[in-house]
């Protein structure tokens, strides 16, 4: 099934959405939220799933579904961490370094908390305070958890993921370094993410959900050209469930946590660094990652980060060409 939270409040209307992502049926007459319906995810979700049968077969009234109403999926949430489940993105940033990847990087992710009182809605504008901050997208995906028990395998945190979502984790990139210097992670560097109008049930991607995994590439257009359209279902080192289970491994997750994939990254055909999407290649989903392309083959990176008046999409169609998630669609502006 489809769900979306319509703005409404802080924490939006849940309604059911319709396949095709043209209606939607309120839900809030089972729950009044997402993040409720995720609080008693084993009761609520069958009734859900029952709805989304009659929107589907024009059963009950229904309205027309505008992307741009929509609020991320969860407008605030109890946790959100992100990951690095495509290692191919810490080996360019760290080639561009001169720098080797640890070892234990391929089996133990690296992943930090990030800020998740307030997400930006996906139609949203990105505020930016100072050019000099280094403004990116990264394309990402990202699965909502029920109850996650603390030591899950990576196994059982499979049956754990409920919803999966598309993300656009603004960083700033020249913020990164001065905090990352201080030994205690990123805060400033990270502002607030903004999510696909749409959250799916990973049933319905078929057999695009393979191994914990979508395969399906991600789109990230930049000022309305392509820039990415890397494979989410290649080079991923770690599937969103090994991520779960590296993040519970000290913890208990609570019902509406958020686990983001990293940014997904493509190796090229050659198994070297990818080519932009213009010259055949699969692009980027992230401008960090073709300036450090840049900058292994150049000496210097010579593609901007985003100022305002920049647009980012962040999209994913399925076999037949039908948008699975809706777009992010946001322009970076001056706050």
């Amino acid at each position: 099934m489809k769900l979306a939270s319509l703005k409404h409040g802080r924490d939006g209307r849940l309604v059911v959405v319709s396949k095709d992502l043209t209606r939607y049926c309120a839900a809030d007459n089972i729950a009044p939220t997402l993040q409720a319906a995720l609080d008693n995810w084993g009761e609520v979700a069958p009734r859900l799933e029952a709805l989304y049968r009659d929107v589907e077969h024009q059963a009950v009234p229904c309205e027309r579904f505008h992307e741009r109403e929509a609020h991320s999926p969860l407008p605030r949430a109890h946790h959100w961490a992100d990951g690095s489940a495509y290692i191919n993105h810490v080996e360019l940033v760290r080639q561009a370094r001169g720098a080797e990847v640890p070892e234990s990087f391929y089996h133990d992710p690296l992943m930090y908390q990030g800020g998740s009182d307030r997400f930006l809605a996906p139609r949203d504008p990105i505020p930016l305070g100072d050019v000099t901050w280094g403004c990116d997208m990264e394309g990402e995906i990202a699965c909502i958890t029920d109850d996650v028990p603390m030591g899950v395998s990576a196994a059982d945190a499979a049956g754990h993921i409920k919803l999966l979502m598309l993300v656009n984790d603004v960083s700033l990139r020249g913020l990164i370094p001065g905090e990352l210097a201080k030994g205690f992670g990123f805060y400033q560097s990270k502002p607030a993410s903004a999510f696909s109008p749409v959250a799916v049930t990973p049933d319905e991607l078929g057999d695009a959900w393979q191994g914990n995994v979508i395969h399906l590439p991600l789109m990230v257009d930049h000022n309305g050209q392509p820039f990415g359209r890397a494979n989410a279902g290649r080079d991923a080192i770690f599937s969103l469930a090994d991520l779960i289970a590296h993040a519970a491994k000290t913890r208990e997750l609570g019902p509406g946590s958020i686990i983001g994939s990293g940014t997904v990254s493509n190796k090229g055909a050659d198994g070297g660094p990818g080519k932009p999407v213009a010259a055949g290649g699969d692009g980027y989903s992230c401008i960090a990652e073709i300036r450090m392309i840049e900058t292994i083959a150049d000496g210097a990176p010579k593609t901007p980060f985003m100022q305002p008046g920049d647009t980012v999409r962040v999209e994913m169609r399925d076999a037949e060409g039908h948008s699975i998630f809706g777009a992010i669609e946001q322009e970076v502006v001056t706050a």
